[in-house]
């Protein structure tokens, strides 16, 4: 049997009448099993059982449900002396029936037992004013384009509903009644209702999401962000901003292979776009081809030729304390190059020779001095060597194999690079394992004479850290990280951390500051050896653990204070061709460049 309903849209005169008119639909169709609302197919599900006991968003399942559902939950208080009368006749039931089945020498029923108790519970926290009664319908309206489509999907809320041990039925010859229930009209047309407490029903409350929130009514609409991917849970669009966050750092935590730098080069494309300037430190040459692209800078640091002053002073920084923030940093390099902090006699002999090398330059607090060409680091072990204080030559012995040395082709001569352009990018695949520490340090330094240089605040900067571990094992490497991280939103700058090293982010302070200082963090495919570290640093549940243990290359979580979502990165194919780094796919684009 089937029977159409047209809607009134239109007045005597073919014009809509009021709002309603003009946005329902057409017709309404009305079957047995479903509904034909408009071009589509409806059908209403009512849930008839209830899990015994039920957690916090109990209903996440049904709503993270990957298509179009709508969710109804009418919610009838139930007035005190009535809640209580009904609850005492309902435990009479019970008592009733088990004295009957004692005196008839039957066994206990355990369903029975463990009702009479919970009744017992909840008239105690009743009588308390600790819980209060309500009568409450659960109705879910299920949309699809076709008929079997709409099966399909109803079998599929089905067994996301059976995956709580949620029992549904669906409203058979009354699917308009079920349709016009679950539309935002507060009318109850099925009075499919359930007793709960306050308990359960705030537990049933849609507190998490499987999107982020969008803006609130009010406020002003988000601008910016680029696009990080899809939300595979409900096929939505994961668009992110990290420049209108509290801070604009970010921290990318993954295993190997994971496809943390494939993500991390759609972002830094995709923020070329918008005008940001990036500056990538790359250990294994992994952002060559991006630069290549774009037009970017290239600085191979240990390539034949290529050097880099430590002493170089800020060009056009006339501040009259850049000579002492210099000296200061020297002192961490130093320590780097060491491998510790050096002794007090010696940090106070390092200073004097910092102070006199640059006066042997001819450079001094006055600003008008600063241009004059820098000293070099054999310069300053030569002043070391000068002075008396034996601390002072040992130090310069320490430091020969950087001066004279195996290590010293970085540093025997003034710097060679131009730092100029939209996208640079620091190669650190020549250097030996040695001097990666050194060179990503050396990198950052640089870097950050430039975020920081005076009337440059404006411009938006992005400084990525490629394998942040080799900087986050040594201390004082570390300690300029943290500090980097901490001063970067001042600068109108952000820090992007990728590493797949958890233990050394997370197992020092230093390295578990520099995550909290990133408000945006991205968690991609996980070791079973580190879950359990990860889990613990960002309070992920036991579901986010399994995701992110069996999730696939380019799938993880986005996280932001209490907000996560789950993406999928998706590139187009131009930007899968600068981004991939599968020898399978670099293969092919050679041959396609060799034809």
């Amino acid at each position: 049997m089937r029977s159409r309903t047209r809607s009134r849209a239109a007045d005597s005169a073919g014009q809509p009448s009021s709002l309603a008119g003009a946005v329902a639909p057409a017709s309404v169709e009305v079957t047995p099993r479903m509904l034909r609302v408009g071009d589509g197919y409806a059908a209403t599900l009512v849930v008839t059982g209830y899990p015994a006991e039920v957690g916090h968003a109990w209903l996440e399942p049904l709503l993270s449900w990957p298509g179009r559902l709508d969710l109804a939950l009418h919610i009838d208080p139930l007035p005190a002396p009535i809640a209580a009368a009904r609850l005492r006749n309902q435990r009479a039931r019970f008592e009733s029936s088990r004295r009957a089945g004692a005196e008839s020498g039957k066994l206990p029923d355990p369903y029975v037992e463990a009702a009479a108790d919970d009744a017992a519970d909840l008239a105690g926290r009743l009588a308390r004013g600790q819980a209060k009664l309500f009568r409450v319908g659960l109705y879910l309206t299920v949309h699809a384009r076709t008929e079997d489509e709409l099966l399909q999907a109803c079998a599929q809320v089905k067994a996301a509903a059976a995956s709580t041990l949620i029992e549904v039925q669906p409203a058979t010859w009354r699917h308009l009644a079920g349709w016009t229930t679950t539309l935002p009209l507060c009318t109850d047309s099925l009075q499919m209702r359930r007793t709960m407490d306050t308990q359960a029903l705030a537990a049933a409350f849609p507190l998490a999401s499987a999107d982020l929130p969008a803006p609130l009514p009010g406020d002003p609409p988000a601008e910016g962000g680029v696009l990080y991917g899809v939300n595979p849970d409900s096929q939505g669009i994961v668009w992110w901003d990290r420049w209108a966050q509290e801070n604009h750092n970010s921290v990318v935590l993954a295993r190997s292979g994971a496809g943390k730098s494939y993500f991390v080069k759609l972002e830094i494309l995709r923020n070329l776009y918008q005008q940001v300037q990036v500056a990538v430190i790359d250990p294994e040459d992994e952002y060559l081809r991006l630069a290549d692209a774009v037009g970017g800078t290239v600085v191979r640091l240990g390539a034949p030729g290529v050097k880099i002053n430590p002493l170089d002073l800020p060009a056009g920084d006339h501040r009259p304390d850049v000579l002492t923030r210099r000296g200061l940093f020297l002192h961490t390099l130093i320590a780097v190059l060491l491998g510790q902090q050096p002794p007090p006699a010696e940090r106070a002999a390092l200073d004097r020779a910092i102070l006199a090398v640059y006066r042997q330059a001819g450079i001094t607090a006055d600003p008008a001095t600063h241009h004059r060409p820098a000293p070099l680091l054999s310069d300053l072990t030569s002043c070391l060597d000068a002075d008396s204080d034996p601390a002072a030559g040992q130090l310069a012995a320490r430091l020969a194999p950087w001066v004279h040395g195996s290590f010293s082709q970085l540093f025997d001569g003034p710097s060679t690079t131009r730092l100029d352009g939209h996208l640079v990018v620091w190669s650190l695949r020549q250097l030996p394992d040695e001097l990666r520490t050194v060179g990503t340090l050396l990198a950052l330094d640089a870097i950050w004479r430039q975020v920081d240089a005076p009337g440059r605040s404006a411009t938006r900067r992005l400084v990525v850290v490629d394998e942040a571990w080799l900087l986050m094992r040594d201390g004082e490497g570390a300690k300029f990280l943290f500090r980097m991280s901490k001063a970067a939103r001042k600068r109108h700058a952000g820090l992007a951390v990728i590493t797949q090293d958890v233990a050394d982010v997370l197992g020092t302070d230093l390295g578990q500051a520099v995550v909290a200082n990133a408000a945006t963090q991205v968690l991609l495919k996980q070791a079973p050896q580190a879950i359990d570290a990860v889990g613990d640093a960002f309070g992920l549940t036991a579901g986010e653990r399994r995701l992110l243990l069996a999730a696939r290359v380019g799938t993880g979580l986005l996280i932001a204070g209490a907000n996560r979502t789950s993406f999928e990165a998706i590139a187009s194919d131009t930007e899968h061709q600068l981004a991939t780094t599968r020898p399978q796919d670099l293969a092919a684009l050679d041959g396609e460049e060799d034809l």
